[in-house]
């Protein structure tokens, strides 16, 4: 087996993000909509529910395995903790969600409001959770293995001056007409032409 680095998990967690959220908008949604489409829909919101909290399982043993075996320091250590218990509380509601729904489709029985109350909190506390993921990355660099070291010109998507893709239009406009100057000397050979042609035509 192949090891991805540094682990598996930044795989799992976006089908299990991606379906749960689909499953969650639609199950609030759906409600409201009056069109032939609505069982459909209602369809594509459990198929969702139950695949996206399949894959929560192993995006959850995944990152647990992160959290134990990923370098980090005391701040970073904090953040990744937080992470850990929004993702607990997270499995937690849509594996219980997911059992519902599944109890209530063997009785043929449709899913009331308190579960769609339930899973819009649910989708709420997804949302934390992913930023919170967002956050251990981003913000603190965990799982991270090396950053690209910035030197030399043109590495920068800052704008700053002399440090931009603005380096380029400079080096043309230095090395002589800019586009812009092209075309403005374009127009006005254009417009010299045309006002020697009307000089002809008057003159004749």
């Amino acid at each position: 087996m192949f090891e991805i680095i540094p682990n598996w998990h930044p795989i799992f967690v976006h089908f299990t993000v991606a379906l749960l959220s689909l499953a969650a908008g639609l199950f609030v949604v759906t409600p409201f909509v009056k069109s032939p489409l609505k069982e459909q829909w209602q369809i594509v919101a459990r198929w969702a529910l139950w695949f996206g909290a399949g894959f929560t399982i192993v995006t959850g043993l995944t990152g647990l395995y992160a959290y134990n075996t990923v370098a980090h320091d005391t701040p970073s250590h904090l953040a990744m903790t937080d992470h850990r218990n929004w993702a607990i509380a997270t499995i937690t509601l849509f594996l219980a969600l997911a059992i519902w729904s599944i109890i209530w489709a063997r009785k043929n029985k449709p899913l009331g409001t308190a579960f769609v109350v339930c899973i819009a909190i649910a989708g709420g506390i997804l949302a934390s959770t992913a930023w919170h993921g967002g956050e251990v990355v981003y913000r603190y660099g965990l799982g991270v293995m090396s950053l690209p070291k910035a030197e030399g010109e043109g590495n920068s998507h800052l704008h700053s001056e002399g440090n931009d893709h603005g380096n380029n239009v400079n080096q043309r406009m230095e090395g002589g007409h800019s586009d812009h100057d092209t075309v403005r000397d374009i127009d006005a050979d254009g417009m010299d032409t045309m006002m020697n042609d009307g000089d002809n035509d008057h003159a004749h």
